[in-house]
């Protein structure tokens, strides 16, 4: 039987439960990042389409699903604010603008959708239109600032670093948007939404190139950080996996062009997580060892986050599945 006292002395069944909510916390990140992330690049893609049937087709294809894709950037907030909060206050107050400015973004672009279908007026939905493209951008690009300040521990916002993340996380969600659209809405949209996703993919490992390389410089342990096996392996594989997305779209494969896409944005945060650790808030040098709650409200933690995670996890099953299969217009958003 489990008690107070109990939970106090030591963790759970003596699992590493610094390191398995280090891991946890990046995997919700990830999640987010993909999720929320197809639907960031078909904003980004609904800029390139000409008419009003092809707009319209794209906010019925992630209409029913940016708002709870949201709900795993809140969760991954919940998580380093629950289990390591010195390195929450410490990340947040450093960026509290980009802070501001993301929490801006993403609320202009959950606005935007809604008030374009307010009023069928040329002008009021071209601006509208702006604002959709303008948030669905922005908040990736700014969310990659963020991560790259986070790994080399920046102190501040706009450096070199943060804004090749920023781009390189943006040219990711196209590349998930790109198989998103041609999953959901081909029939309605041209069939230049492939060569835009075939073109992020190449720009996205130009990307990464440019990104390994001022990390080489920036890094306290330079090149041989970026030589971990791990490393190594998940930058080779992005490359092979951008040739798979390629191939499967031309082949008319979007489901699994789009499941190409999640294990590449998987994969680039695992990157990050493992160039990252042991620490947790490189500016400051803090360990996640250092920064981690104590004991008792660790294991609690870790007992609720087992009770309602398959709750939520459930929760997206029924929602992907009441909304499978492509879609129209009139469903619309």
């Amino acid at each position: 039987m489990i008690s107070v006292e109990g939970l106090s002395a030591e963790p759970l069944f003596g699992l590493p439960l610094p390191e398995v909510w280090f891991g946890l916390m990046f995997a919700l990140l990830a999640t987010f990042l993909f999720l929320d992330g197809f639907d960031f690049g078909a904003g980004a893609i609904f800029a390139l389409l000409d008419t009003d049937h092809e707009r319209e087709a794209v906010l019925a294809a992630v209409g029913p699903f940016w708002d709870g894709n949201e709900v795993w950037l809140v969760v991954f907030g919940g998580a380093l604010f629950a289990a390591f909060p010195a390195a929450y206050a410490g990340l947040f107050s450093r960026h509290y603008l980009l802070m501001f400015a993301i929490l801006g973004a993403l609320i202009l672009r959950g606005l935007a959708p809604e008030m374009y279908e307010q009023r069928h007026d040329e002008l009021w939905q071209r601006a509208w239109s702006v604002a959709f493209v303008a948030g669905s951008v922005l908040a990736p690009f700014l969310l990659g600032i963020f991560a790259g300040n986070w790994l080399v521990g920046n102190e501040g916002s706009l450096t070199l670093i943060g804004l090749v993340v920023g781009v390189t996380l943006t040219l990711l969600t196209v590349v998930s948007g790109a198989a998103f659209l041609q999953l959901k809405a081909s029939r309605e949209l041209p069939s230049a939404v492939s060569t835009y996703g075939e073109i992020a993919v190449v720009g996205y490992l130009v990307a990464v190139v440019a990104t390994l390389g001022i990390l080489a410089v920036r890094l306290p342990d330079g090149i041989a950080a970026l030589l971990d096996p791990l490393v190594v392996v998940l930058v080779v594989a992005s490359i092979v996996l951008a040739a798979g997305y390629v191939l499967t779209l031309r082949r008319d494969q979007p489901l699994a062009a789009l499941t190409i896409a999640g294990v590449m944005t998987y994969g680039l945060v695992t990157v990050v997580a493992r160039i990252m650790y042991p620490a947790i808030d490189p500016a400051t040098g803090a360990t996640v060892r250092e920064t981690i709650v104590s004991t008792l409200p660790l294991n609690l933690m870790t007992l609720g986050a087992a009770l309602l995670l398959p709750l939520v996890i459930t929760y997206f099953i029924v929602l992907y599945s009441a909304f499978s299969g492509p879609i129209t217009p009139e469903e619309a958003y």
